[in-house]
């Protein structure tokens, strides 16, 4: 955060001064995206595909990349199919069914002493095994769902997906290049945009979050833009007595550029 606060100190003392007008006071400011991102993956893997190139506007989940998967999708296709494997759950359960009917006839004849006690002590073990293998086939087709949800999510980090909607500034790799946990792509959010300036110590407790302002880009020829006072930074800068101030610029068409020099005009009383 210094070294950009330093940065943008330098860009605005560059620009004209500020002037003050009878219906307001006007800084220079600089238009920044809202937020930069370096977008890559957790996985080590080659590069299959690229969808987009430096220029190309797009949206949050959008597909940006795809890394080489066909060992990940064969272990997906192989865990889904033991996910719906059921005979096991299904003789576990005729087991246990039939051993539920044996103990109970069992239980009668022991009644009437048509059998002897170890008869259905027996009848009573084997359907307390029972029990306990259907419960083991349930627990391993858990397992399984488990484990193709496990796939599944392996196979999804192969792709890479755009976290925001923006603009790609930067593009790293090709296909047929090596991700080792290292950015792809690089996305600048520049709807809404943010507005930087560094505002004199007497005007502390003019500006404050909610304010209206006026932004005009160098480069505009149209109208001013109409920012709102996003943050105010109360910690003064000593070195020159200054303050920082963040603006929320809407910028919905895209057709403000981030990375221009401004002028801001704010209303103050």
């Amino acid at each position: 955060m210094r070294i950009t606060t330093g940065l943008i100190l330098v860009v605005l003392a560059a620009l004209p001064a500020r002037a003050d007008t009878g219906a307001g006071s006007e800084l220079r400011c600089l238009i920044k995206p809202s937020q930069v991102v370096a977008v890559g993956t957790p996985v080590e893997g080659l590069i299959e595909s690229v969808t987009v190139d430096q220029g190309d506007l797009v949206g949050a989940g959008q597909v940006l990349a795809v890394l080489e998967s066909s060992r990940e999708r064969a272990a997906v296709a192989v865990a889904k199919a033991k996910s719906e494997l059921e005979s096991a759950l299904k003789t576990t359960q005729v087991r246990m069914e039939y051993g539920v009917r044996k103990v109970e006839r069992a239980r009668d004849l022991r009644k009437t002493s048509a059998i002897a006690h170890n008869e259905l002590d027996e009848a009573e073990t084997e359907l307390r095994v029972a029990e306990a293998a259907a419960l083991e086939a349930k627990e391993d087709h858990e397992l399984a769902r488990l484990e193709y949800q496990r796939a599944a999510a392996e196979l999804a980090l192969r792709t890479i997906r755009s976290p925001i909607t923006g603009l790609v500034v930067e593009r790293y790799l090709t296909p047929g290049e090596l991700v080792r946990q290292s950015p792809v792509l690089k996305i600048a959010q520049i709807h809404p945009l943010r507005v930087e300036v560094f505002a004199p110590l007497a005007w502390l407790d003019k500006i404050v979050p909610g304010m209206v302002a006026d932004v005009v880009p160098d480069s505009a020829t149209s109208s001013p833009y109409v920012a709102t006072v996003e943050t105010v930074n109360r910690v003064i800068d000593t070195a020159n007595g200054t303050f920082w101030v963040r603006l929320h610029l809407p910028n919905p068409d895209h057709h403000i550029p981030a990375g221009l020099p401004c002028t801001v005009h704010f209303h103050t009383p």
